[in-house]
């Protein structure tokens, strides 16, 4: 048995509330209540098994990614229990509580202090990691940008939903960064020829959906380089939130929900309510829960920081109303 066995299985609720205000039938799975407290749990857990079993890691093996937090916990937890080395690569957006549940896990943690020129702050992490690669022929790089792993995922994870449901489910709002989930989840849909309609929702100044990068503060949501995974034919829909968007969701979710989540929750539940106009009432729609508020005491639910680093959203929000 062991902890690794409770990844996934993660339990599904009506958010009765919010259904009733905007006049939909909204579900939740809470991905919050994996073992190491995220949706990355499950992405951890199929790549490396799979690079386990495959012999491309041992024992001997140090494993290196880079993550701005969630990620790199649930590596850490299957390296701690499988007793493997690891380092991982962040920039100064990591989260500092993140920083020091790695290390606790037992992580060596790199942190970049430039972002790339060109790439920005997620190619400067991979940079480092490259550059290790090189200097040591002993080192794995699961390389969640790219490795096939990632969404298959994640076809697990939109299996349980529908599965957990009377019937399909009308939209899926997803959000964006490896694009590992979205395409799971899209790969599960075209498969069972399911009418769900599957919405990406992209952070303002991500690059996935949009050629303009810009400022993002909300970590582990949109990304500084296109996506490897992504075919955007598969889509059916795009919403994109700002950094202001995720801490206000957070806050309404809390409030509407009694759900403690984080940064790119909240950009979800903003994403439905501002879709929900487009939506048939009585329809069936469902969202992931990715990670727990807790991490977030310190940014997205601390009133100084909000307005330290999204305060000229803040403004032009009041200024507006």
């Amino acid at each position: 048995m062991g902890i690794l066995t409770t990844v996934g299985n993660t339990p599904q609720i009506k958010l009765e509330n919010s259904s009733e205000m905007l006049d939909i039938n909204l579900y939740a799975k809470l991905e919050f209540l994996n073992p190491a407290g995220s949706i990355k749990d499950r992405t951890s857990l199929s790549i490396l098994e799979h690079a386990l079993s495959s012999g491309e890691i041992n024992e001997n093996s140090t494993i290196i990614e880079s993550s701005s937090g969630n990620m790199a916990i649930g590596i850490a937890q299957f390296c701690r229990y499988h007793k493997l080395k690891l380092i991982i690569v962040v920039d100064p957006f990591a989260l500092e509580t993140n920083i020091k549940i790695i290390k606790a896990y037992g992580a060596r943690v790199i942190k970049v202090e430039k972002p790339s020129p060109l790439t920005g702050w997620l190619g400067a992490r991979i940079n480092i990691i490259q550059k290790l690669l090189k200097e040591s022929g002993d080192m794995y790089w699961p390389n969640q940008y790219k490795n096939k792993m990632n969404p298959m995922a994640h076809y697990q994870t939109m299996k349980e939903f529908h599965n957990g449901l009377d019937a399909e489910l009308d939209y899926v709002f997803i959000a964006t960064s490896t694009c590992g989930t979205l395409m799971g989840c899209s790969k599960f849909i075209r498969e069972q020829n399911l009418n769900t309609k599957l919405i990406a929702v992209d952070a303002k100044g991500s690059v996935i959906f949009s050629n303009k990068p810009g400022k993002r503060v909300i970590p582990g949501h949109g990304a500084s380089k296109p996506s490897q995974l992504l075919d955007k034919s598969q889509v059916d829909g795009v919403v994109l939130v700002s950094d202001y968007d995720c801490v206000s969701g957070c806050q309404n979710l809390l409030t509407n929900e009694g759900i403690f989540a984080g940064g790119s929750s909240g950009g979800v539940y903003t994403a439905i309510n501002r879709y929900a106009s487009n939506i048939k009432p009585g329809s069936r729609c469902g969202m992931l829960i990715c990670d727990r508020g807790e991490r977030y005491l310190d940014t997205i639910y601390d009133e100084n920081w909000v307005k330290e680093n999204i305060a000229s959203e803040v403004e032009t929000m009041v200024h507006a109303a």
